[in-house]
């Protein structure tokens, strides 16, 4: 009974979401020379998402350029795990944005919430 609830709960949550998540680790490799090199290896493709935008900030002008961040969070299954320093492109809206795992997760029984830094961009 009480997992029918849960269950229920959680496909209630779902269906709200309206994004498609792709995560990307950073791995060390090597080549046929043994010379290691950076890249990246993908952990989850097009799984269901929500951005939530907390966090806008105006754009601040520098010398060179006007920089804009924005801090949100991911709403994902507690089920796929994304580590801390992960690559996330996200898209929802029919906007895809890259952002960067910047802590630990919060999981909870319907959905994990994890914390995102947008990557910079000049405007």
């Amino acid at each position: 009974m009480v997992s029918n609830i849960l269950k229920s709960a959680r496909e209630a949550i779902q269906s709200m979401w309206d994004g498609l998540c792709t995560a990307f680790e950073r791995q060390n490799s090597k080549d046929k020379y043994g010379i290691v090199k950076p890249g990246k290896v993908e952990i989850c493709k097009d799984v269901p998402c929500h951005l939530s935008f907390e966090t806008i900030s105006q754009a601040e002008q520098t010398e060179l350029g006007a920089n804009t961040s924005q801090v949100v969070t991911l709403f994902i299954s507690p089920e796929v795990y994304i580590p801390p320093g992960s690559t996330i492109e996200v898209t929802q809206n029919n906007v895809t944005r890259t952002y960067r795992h910047s802590g630990i997760s919060a999981v909870y029984t319907n959905h994990q919430e994890i914390v995102l830094e947008a990557e910079q961009e000049k405007a």
